[in-house]
């Protein structure tokens, strides 16, 4: 029944019993009571039409309108549709407006995390089905008859030998991503000289920088100490694949710089470079895991592609954040921050040790 229906309905009834209380009660002739009746008839109309038609039966119409999305799983739901006169129709009408919102956000958060799931295995199966096929042709070329030849075998075995070696570092590098996403992976935090961690770096990383005729220096203030509170071998762990990444993407005769700055209760840290850069599209994403700016180049470079995840997960576990600038051509700049030590540090003896244990 609609508005128009009900309004009449409404309208004769008390039209009528006002009507014949006036007959009733008191003496009047029918001409007036005639036009009593249709005179309560018509305001009586007036007024419940009105009020029905825009408000009660007009936002209930809007309910079931989303009611009606709602069955074909249109999510997708204006907030003008929401009532804005009838306080219980309008909390109604809310509180499907907010069930569909949540069920569109949920639907498109499953939709980004299926995407992601078989981007993911593809880059998984891809990365593991490389080495994996290299080492398989060496050692069947090896099978079908070269291992007579005394040199050939020799090369093809080392060949083989670092293609499973590389196998290893990417499932090493995967377990170690997946743990620190789980949260198994505890941080070991004690005080230590991120100089003197720095220059470690440096010694681990010097003929890596030489082959490409690349120059690595420290700047910081002479008069300053750089004491921080952190995990060292995770934090040697970052320095490690910033610096080589520097490296790995930098140009012939470059150079790479590792800069020290305290601010406030901070030690900050950079490692900047004039390589290539990274295109400022590609700049989101150079954090997920096997994501690379060029693939194919990418892949010449070796690498298992997990480094910057890792980077970004053991920052985060340590309560800070990697950010990076960069320009193409002109060169790329890593940051981060650690927060100051309270006390003195271990000794360099102390310092060198938890490095060995935490590698063994």
């Amino acid at each position: 029944m609609d508005a128009r229906n009900i309004s009449l309905l409404l309208s004769v009834t008390i039209a009528l019993i006002s009507t014949a209380f006036l007959w009733i009660l008191t003496e009047i002739s029918p001409q007036v009571v005639i036009v009593a009746f249709f005179l309560d008839f018509g305001v009586a109309f007036l007024l419940f039409y009105l009020s029905l038609e825009f408000t009660i039966l007009r936002e209930i119409n809007k309910v079931y309108v989303v009611i009606d999305k709602l069955k074909k799983k249109d999510f997708k739901i204006s907030r003008k549709s929401i009532s804005s006169y009838v306080p219980a129709i309008r909390n109604l009408n809310y509180q499907l407006y907010a069930y569909a919102s949540q069920k569109q956000q949920e639907i498109e958060q499953l939709k980004k995390l299926e995407a992601y799931r078989r981007e993911f295995l593809a880059d998984v199966s891809h990365e593991l089905k490389t080495p994996i096929f290299a080492a398989q042709g060496f050692i069947h070329t090896l099978i079908d008859g070269a291992m007579e030849d005394p040199e050939v075998r020799d090369i093809f075995l080392q060949k083989a030998a670092r293609s499973l070696d590389s196998l290893t570092r990417l499932i090493e590098d995967l377990l170690t991503v997946s743990k620190m996403e789980a949260g198994i992976i505890k941080m070991d935090y004690t005080n230590f000289d991120m100089y003197w961690l720095t220059t470690q770096v440096i010694e681990r990383l010097e003929e890596k920088a030489r082959q490409k005729n690349i120059t690595l220096s420290i700047l910081r203030n002479e008069n300053e100490t750089y004491y921080v509170h952190a995990d060292i071998q995770r934090i040697m762990q970052v320095m490690l694949n910033l610096v080589s990444n520097a490296i790995k993407y930098g140009i012939e005769n470059g150079w790479v710089k590792i800069s020290l700055q305290k601010k406030e209760d901070k030690v900050e840290v950079q490692v900047e470079d004039n390589g290539l850069g990274i295109p400022e599209e590609h700049l989101d994403r150079i954090f997920e895991r096997f994501y690379r700016v060029e693939k194919s180049r990418s892949k010449d470079k070796g690498g298992s592609g997990l480094g910057l995840a890792i980077v970004k997960h053991i920052l985060q576990a340590h309560q800070s954040e990697i950010k990076v600038a960069s320009q193409v051509k002109k060169g790329t700049t890593f940051s981060f921050q650690l927060p100051q030590a309270s006390s003195v540090p271990s000794t360099e003896l102390q310092m060198q040790r938890l490095l060995q244990e935490n590698e063994n």
